[in-house]
């Protein structure tokens, strides 16, 4: 069970339009360092960032729980093949949770086309109601008028991934190698976890690692996010009402040769409230070798995984890989034995 005592991830404030935020300054660099250690330390940290209003985050999540009242034969209109994305229901594993996943969300393009699409149908739809929950995320008028808005939208959020990628590379003195050095496209996913019946403590979502690089994501402040600490237990976070939780994932872990934590989390619930999240993962785009940075392994970080094809490792996890605690699949399926 999780501790019911504070758990206290470090809380990194991204103050726009201050000396911070200028790549290349001494405060740039102390911030870098900060997020570093974070990673390194813990796996995770919170971003304190009020670009975006509480009150348009509150619709948002008004906006997510219209959806996810459709009824189920709606809802299964938007199903995928493709993990991680469509919708994803209830199962055994996690019989609480439900999930959209929106694919190639950093493809601009294609998401002008299909939010052009979508716009053209006079009646409602599944997708209009999830392109509306993504653009209420950021339209300051909280009316979304056409598909630059959901742009706008994923703008900020890759804004977001690629300066947390930026301080990544100087935290490490690798300012001079090319930015493109962690390339990823966006994964959304909306999700919702169902209040259990009981009231009890229940699984809402079981314990894993992120394959991905890292996930931004933020809740409608009912509580449940928990991750597992380096001595293996397992606390609650609580989270300001206008922070987003950066996690590093499993090839995020594997580019620091190790350095930088992949954390085990997982959603548990309990009492009468369900409870609404938005994830952004950075997914490594199709091709991807994943390697450890050379500038990274020496005699303290020896070299512990071999590089490996990201698309690879994903049809891996989800075939002989079930079988494997999550967070040691990328080391099944990649680990350097001695």
């Amino acid at each position: 069970m999780g501790s019911d005592s504070q758990y206290q991830i470090p809380a990194i404030e991204f103050t726009m339009n201050s000396p911070e935020m200028d790549r290349g300054t001494d405060e740039w660099y102390h911030l870098c360092k900060k997020v570093r250690e974070a990673c390194e330390n813990y796996g995770c940290f919170e971003i304190v960032y009020d670009k975006i209003p509480p009150q348009l985050r509150a619709e948002t999540f008004s906006a997510s729980r219209k959806l996810f009242s459709l009824p189920l034969e709606t809802k299964k209109q938007n199903l995928n093949p493709k993990p991680y994305q469509g919708y994803v229901g209830p199962s055994v594993r996690a019989p609480l949770y439900e999930g959209f996943g929106f694919e190639e969300a950093s493809n601009y393009e294609s998401l002008g086309s299909l939010t052009e699409d979508i716009w053209s149908h006079d009646q409602f739809c599944l997708n209009l109601w999830l392109c509306i929950v993504i653009c209420l995320f950021v339209c300051s008028c909280y009316i979304c008028c056409n598909c630059g808005t959901v742009i706008s939208m994923m703008k900020q959020l890759d804004e977001l991934k690629d300066m947390i990628n930026l301080m990544i590379l100087d935290s490490y003195g690798l300012e001079e190698t090319s930015n493109l050095i962690m390339v990823s496209k966006t994964l959304l996913r909306l999700q919702k976890y169902t209040a259990p019946p009981s009231r009890e403590y229940t699984m809402g979502s079981p314990a894993h690692t992120d394959k991905n690089f890292g996930t931004i994501l933020f809740d409608d402040q009912v509580s449940g996010l928990e991750v597992q600490t380096k001595d293996e237990q397992w606390v609650k976070l609580s989270i300001s009402p206008r922070s987003f939780v950066f996690v590093v994932g499993d090839s995020l872990m594997a580019w620091s040769n190790g350095r930088m934590h992949s954390v085990n989390h997982r959603v548990m619930m309990c009492g009468e409230k369900e409870r609404h999240s938005l994830a952004a993962f950075a997914l490594p785009i199709e091709g991807s070798i994943i390697k450890a940075q050379k500038e990274l392994v020496d005699e303290d970080y020896p070299r512990i995984l071999k590089d490996f094809d990201y698309t690879d490792f994903s049809k891996f996890i989800f075939s002989e890989g079930r079988a494997i605690e999550s967070q040691m699949q990328v080391f099944a399926y990649a680990g350097i034995r001695t």
